[in-house]
């Protein structure tokens, strides 16, 4: 029986499927449907230094095979997530990752000030959302920018550093070494792409926001493509994002270089989307007589 166990900086994840920021609210909801500890962790929906009211609607629009986003970080606030939902999350038994987004450096120092002395397991920093008209985007784009964030949250945390990538850059190996050099602990990636879409009878875009992120199984594969470009600059742990909808989708981003994964899109499509993967991956996982599932990462031979 393989062990479905993975350590991701530090903090062992009883399997490598963890729910997507943003996609998974607090996860409380999914209690409903399955134990939420059955997961190997949860993301926990993007949080700002103060509360978000978020992007003015419509705010969703469905594509092929895939969604565009521009919720805008709508979020009670650091300090509610800590006094609220961080309490009930922790007694479920599972790996809390804080998504966090800001407009300035000190607004992402000033959180992970918060964040050191909770029971959150790993911090993750958001310098890649599409959706938000300041900050984000902008240190997500250049290797500079991304270094300096990336090493002042490291000098005001001692819990793990996870870096969320973003894909609307020239080169995410570049974007990815000079988060790692500047001493991330592990990397996310990727976020959306910036997408639209028009009504074509109004000629107005059908987000109010005119852009917004682009997730959904069409994003898959540029997804694998950039994980196994970055697995071959950095020696970091690396978690797989962008259109896992099954197990096989899974085992791919694992192949390509991952060493966990995160479920997004396919949680609003169908709610069992996390556990079925975490089945089909074991199964898969013990029909190949692996140990551990970890075999599997970074297994990809190239022509």
């Amino acid at each position: 029986m393989t062990d479905m166990s993975v350590e991701l900086c530090g903090v062992k994840l009883k399997n490598p499927v963890i729910a997507a920021s943003g996609t998974y609210g607090y996860g409380l909801e999914y209690n409903e449907f399955y134990p939420i500890s059955r997961l190997g962790g949860i993301s926990c929906k993007g949080t700002t230094l103060h509360k978000r009211e978020g992007n003015p609607p419509p705010r969703i629009a469905e594509t092929p095979s895939g969604i565009i986003n521009s919720v805008g970080l709508q979020n009670p606030g650091v300090d509610e997530f800590l006094n609220v939902y961080l309490k009930k999350l922790k007694k479920q038994d599972i790996v809390v990752i804080a998504n966090v987004a800001g407009n300035t450096v000190e607004e992402y120092c000033s959180m992970a000030e918060r964040l050191q002395d909770s029971q959150v397991d790993i911090i993750e920093l958001n310098i890649s959302c599409p959706n938000v008209k300041h900050g984000g985007v902008n240190f997500g784009t250049s290797c500079d920018s991304v270094a300096q964030v990336t090493a002042e949250v490291k000098n005001r945390t001692q819990k793990p550093v996870m870096v969320k990538l973003t894909p609307n850059v020239t080169s995410i190996g570049d974007i990815a070494a000079a988060a790692a050099d500047a001493g991330a602990d592990a990397l996310s990636l990727i976020n959306t792409l910036t997408g639209m879409r028009i009504d074509i009878r109004t000629r107005r875009p059908i987000l109010r926001n005119n852009t917004g992120g682009l997730s959904g199984p069409a994003v898959f594969p540029i997804a694998v493509r950039m994980v196994s470009e970055v697995a071959k600059r950095v020696s970091i742990p690396i978690v797989g994002i962008g259109g896992i909808a099954s197990w096989e989708d899974a085992a791919e981003m694992m192949i390509a270089g991952a060493n966990a994964v995160q479920v997004g899109t396919a949680n609003f499509h169908d709610p069992f989307a996390c556990v079925k993967i975490i089945d089909g991956l074991k199964s898969f996982a013990d029909s190949l007589g692996l140990k551990s599932i970890t075999e599997l990462t970074g297994t990809l031979k190239e022509w």
